[in-house]
């Protein structure tokens, strides 16, 4: 089994996601999987620019940028599909900022969600290409928000990811939530002690399907 490890918080060792997809990766590890980490805060992925845009989708009969910029460009997003498209598993820490995911995460997304790649439009409409794999999101958030008429209404961070996943095909996706992380040290302690029970119950049973 190939996992994916992605984190996107740029907080470091005071990041709840980091410490959850951690403990995540370990235990799939634990498993027998292989595990390719990539941080998207430490070493984050160039927003899509005009020119990468041109390079990535040419508009019919337009000249397709050049250059040794636009070239390393290219080079990074076949690396972050080949990483995704080897996945089996793809684990990703994604906390939310002002109601949705951080830009680290959203930069990756763009460059992923590529036509002809991980995804095709047809005349019934688009079709996911990527399919077959799983995907765990390692939710946080400062607030208590699930189940609550606030999540309805401002939740642009797990049910977008969802959106996005399920737009490429991935309809196997599973959320690990920390909630109310910002309310108190004992709060957050709980939404730690039920993540890890939570992982527990997740990869149970991985190692005789590794």
């Amino acid at each position: 089994m190939n996992v994916l490890h992605l984190d996107s918080s740029p907080l470091g060792g005071a990041s709840v996601t980091r410490e959850v997809t951690a403990a995540l990766a370990a235990a799939y590890r634990a498993a027998g999987a292989t595990v390719v980490y990539r941080d998207l805060a430490a070493q984050p992925v160039a927003h899509l620019g005009g020119e990468l845009l041109q390079a990535l989708r040419p508009a019919p009969g337009a000249a397709k940028p050049e250059g040794e910029a636009v070239a390393r460009e290219l080079a990074l997003t076949e690396t972050l599909l080949a990483e995704f498209l080897a996945a089996d598993v793809v684990v990703v820490g994604a906390p939310m900022y002002n109601f949705s995911v951080p830009t680290q995460l959203k930069a990756w997304i763009d460059r992923i969600a590529q036509a002809g790649r991980t995804f095709r439009y047809t005349p019934e409409g688009p079709q996911g290409l990527a399919g077959g794999r799983k995907v765990v999101i390692v939710s946080s958030r400062g607030g208590r928000y699930a189940g609550t008429a606030f999540e309805q209404a401002m939740d642009h961070q797990e049910a977008y990811l969802r959106a996005v996943f399920g737009f490429l095909g991935i309809t196997d996706v599973d959320v690990v939530r920390t909630e109310g992380v910002a309310m108190g040290a004992e709060a957050r302690a709980a939404a730690l002690a039920q993540a890890q029970r939570e992982i527990e119950t997740l990869t149970a049973g991985e190692e005789a399907a590794v």
